[in-house]
């Protein structure tokens, strides 16, 4: 028992990485992940790799991120030359050889973030020297490194470095980093910094910085890493900010000197009196874009200081994501309205805005691009925005207020008449269920965006004008109106059971319907679109025909004029049952069921022609004769039992002691010598005795019955006689009637035996000239004697003596 539970607890250590994607090598232990693509980019994360696996040396990006990887060797990653990607995010790595890396010359990306690295070695990268991104964040070192890191990366473009570790930063800390297009860095608890140590790199990009702590305790700090990092041509993005107090702007006076144009927050807390302070720092500076995004405010909204300020250089103001902690003390961000006095784009998106004054909007003389989308807006309040219609807002291009509860499209469509330059409107995710029959628009309306609604139908309140038109996910059915300037449509997500008809739309090139309703579609609902270059209809319930199934996967292979550019694994069939769940590229349907007629057809005649050949191999085989006989004998049969219990003495049916069968041709011969010789008495009067005494025959020219078929007739005297005489020659071969008799009197012998029939030959005749099919008598042509016809007339009476003998039997 024991060994038993040895051996499954071993059996299943085997197989844990073989669940999570891994396959153990034997020769020196070390795991190996095969998964990668055609274009040589292995994913082997969240694995649960303990070691760097073995993957193929064609790899040219190895994703090993997510894994428990804690030590890497000189030889995990030794003939890898043409790596160009190594991810190793998130692995618990503590400890990695100063050689873990020399092979990997054709590097340019190397992710170190999240792990648990206290010390940075030079040695990592002194053999990467096309490595364009570096990413160190979060790791627990408390220091670059003293020499530099980054010596010799001369091609180095993306650093990312720092952690809630990082305490000091030295000039030489990142000697030979001289440009670079984005820099991030993270230092909350950073206490000690050289000023001039991120100023020696210029060119200089994007820059993103985190510095909590030292805005907090040490402003000095904080500034002197601002002002080394503040040029006009640098956007700065700061996170983690609060700044509390005049003292936390401080630094934002220095960086204004430095003149600098883009500023954004993120994860951004201030008091309204601390913001107050900070636009009265930047005045006057050139500053043109202003991005802040998840912002808590705290104070009453008082503002009147500000209004003193300058931003006339403002051209992009953004706003996401604002909360007021006490909103009820709050007064408003009216007096903040001189902010977006002059940019030509404003984004006030989820901040709980329920209204815009109109007298607001008046003065938004520039404003080319307006958002304020996920806010509080109504009918009644969007209307007061824009001034009821009034011809503000002159410079106007795009507006989106999706997100917000708006009922009435009737009415943002009068809202918006008077914006002659209006191109793109967006009123996606709002509550409109109907569609007036008719709307005015500004004529120079070229996108509109309905996503999301809750609309039955459309009708002509949309503009002819539209380029693009977006109504995914409604609950529309259909859609046949004349916009013949479209040239995008989306339609995803709503109860189309087919395409749209393509005729109301000559210059549409794109359209989606995902989850829908469909069915199937075929070469002539894109055939009725003329210059329609791009479909996504996946993730429908599509009944896998056989014409659309050929269509589709043709289709699929860009076969055709139109490109279906979505995925191919949301073409799934739904139904016949057997092909459900089945993709459709790869559906398989038979022939019976994909060429009917076809199929039926062939079948068919496949039929006829077996049903054919097998009715010539039955009449080869005679076999239609034993039928039509058996059927002639049992009605035969039939009639005869009616006859036997009609009389008492079935002997009494007996009436003839033989049926004499023969040709016309031959009755000369039957008339003139067998019936003299057997029916008229001897010449010397004796027939007293039984060998001389007359014999009674039956004739067909003066026994049958009128009244009855000759068959009847032929069958009932063959039942009626002792024997019957076949009076065989070539005539009685060739004889029609003859060979009925000799049918039924086959059957005759099966019923009453062998010994019924006598057969005389008039001329020499062999059994081959018998019929095949009368086998019966050809074997009693070969195993039984019968009588010739001597030409000699001596023998004669030997030949009458023969017959009468026979014609009596052994009881006579």
């Amino acid at each position: 028992m024991r060994r038993l539970t040895l051996g499954s607890l071993a059996l299943l250590l085997l197989l844990v990485p073989l669940i999570r994607g891994q396959e153990v090598n034997g020769d020196d232990g070390r795991p190996t992940c095969r998964r990668c693509d055609l274009h040589h980019c292995c994913n082997c994360s969240h694995s649960g790799f303990t070691r760097v696996p073995m993957v193929t040396d064609q790899a040219l990006r190895l994703d090993l991120s997510f894994n428990n990887i804690t030590n890497m060797t000189k030889d995990d990653l030794m003939g890898h030359s043409r790596l160009r990607a190594l991810d190793l995010h998130a692995n618990g790595l503590a400890e990695i050889h100063p050689s873990a890396f020399d092979s990997l010359w054709s590097l340019e990306e190397l992710d170190l973030s999240d792990n648990q690295l206290t010390v940075l070695n030079p040695k990592w990268l002194k053999n990467l020297a096309i490595l364009e991104n570096l990413n160190l964040l979060n790791n627990p070192y408390s220091r670059l490194g003293s020499p530099s890191m980054f010596f010799g990366l001369v091609r180095l473009r993306r650093l990312m470095f720092g952690g809630p570790a990082l305490k000091e930063l030295r000039r030489t800390d990142v000697f030979g980093v001289t440009e670079l297009e984005d820099l991030t860095v993270h230092a909350n608890n950073l206490a000690s910094y050289d000023s001039g140590t991120l100023g020696d790199i210029w060119p200089l990009g994007r820059v993103t910085l985190r510095l909590h702590g030292p805005f907090l305790t040490n402003v000095a700090l904080a500034a002197a890493v601002l002002t080394d990092v503040s040029y006009p041509e640098t956007p700065i993005v700061l996170e983690d900010l609060h700044l509390i107090g005049n003292h936390s702007v401080l630094p934002f006076r220095e960086s204004a000197k430095k003149r600098i144009r883009s500023l954004s927050f993120r994860n951004f807390s201030v008091s309204d009196a601390t913001l107050v302070d900070f636009l009265m720092a930047l005045n006057g500076d050139p500053l043109s874009y202003l991005h802040v995004e998840d912002v808590t405010l705290t104070g009453e909204g008082r503002w009147e200081k500000a209004n003193k300020t300058d931003y006339k250089s403002i051209d992009e103001f953004f706003l996401r994501n604002a909360v007021v902690v006490d909103i009820y003390k709050f007064v408003s961000f009216l007096q903040l309205g001189f902010l977006l006095y002059y940019p030509r784009k404003v984004s006030v998106i989820n901040c709980g805005v329920f209204v815009m004054p109109c007298e607001t909007s008046k003065l938004l003389v520039n404003l080319q691009y307006l958002d304020l989308s996920d806010n509080l807006l109504t009918d009644l309040t969007t209307a007061e925005s824009l001034c009821h219609g009034a011809p503000t807002l002159k410079e106007l291009r795009v507006l989106n207020i999706s997100g917000n509860p708006l009922k009435s499209l009737s009415m943002i469509s009068h809202l918006v008449t008077n914006l002659l330059k209006l191109t793109h409107l967006d009123i996606s995710r709002t509550l409109y269920s109907s569609m007036p029959s008719s709307c005015s628009w500004p004529s120079t309306l070229k996108y509109l965006n309905i996503s999301r609604a809750k609309l039955t139908a459309t009708t002509s309140c949309l503009p002819r004008s539209l380029e693009v038109l977006d109504l995914s996910y409604n609950n529309l059915k259909g859609f046949s109106l004349d916009l013949p300037l479209l040239r995008e449509l989306y339609l995803s997500g709503n109860k189309f059971l087919g395409l749209p008809a393509g005729q109301p739309f000559p210059n549409l090139q794109t359209l989606t319907m995902q989850f829908n309703t469909l069915n199937m579609f075929g070469l002539s609902d894109l055939q009725s679109f003329r210059r329609l270059e791009n479909l996504q209809a996946g993730y429908n319930k599509f009944i896998c025909t056989c014409d659309f199934v050929n269509f589709l996967q043709s289709q699929l292979k860009q076969n055709g004029n139109v490109k279906l550019t979505d995925r191919k694994d949301g073409y799934v069939c739904d139904s016949p049952l057997h092909l459900q769940g089945e993709l459709v590229s790869q559906a398989r349907l038979s022939v019976e069921v994909c060429h009917r007629v076809l199929f039926v057809s062939v079948s068919c005649g496949a039929a006829l022609l077996v049903g054919l050949l097998l009715c010539v191999l039955l009449w080869r085989l005679h076999v239609f004769w034993y039928l039509k006989m058996t059927w002639a004998w049992l009605k035969a049969k039939r009639s005869s039992q009616k006859q036997r219990r009609a009389t008492a003495d079935s002997e009494a049916l007996l009436s003839f002691d033989a049926f004499v069968s023969y040709s016309e041709r031959d009755a000369g011969w039957v008339e003139s010598f067998l019936i003299p010789e057997l029916e008229e008495p001897s010449e010397d009067g004796s027939s007293s005795t039984s060998s001389s005494r007359p014999l009674s025959l039956c004739l067909h020219k003066r026994d049958f019955l009128p009244g009855h078929t000759i068959m009847d007739n032929i069958m009932s005297a063959i039942e009626r006689s002792r024997r019957t005489v076949f009076v065989l020659s070539e005539n009685f071969v060739q004889s029609d009637w003859c060979r009925y008799e000799l049918d039924f009197s086959h059957f005759w012998l099966f019923e009453a035996g062998g010994d019924t029939a006598i057969l005389i030959l008039l001329e020499p005749l062999s059994k081959d000239d018998v019929p095949k099919r009368f086998c019966k008598l050809r074997k009693l042509m070969s195993s039984t004697t019968y009588l010739e016809w001597p030409q000699e007339e001596e023998r004669r009476p030997e030949f009458w003596r023969s017959l009468r003998n026979a014609l009596r039997g052994d009881n006579d």
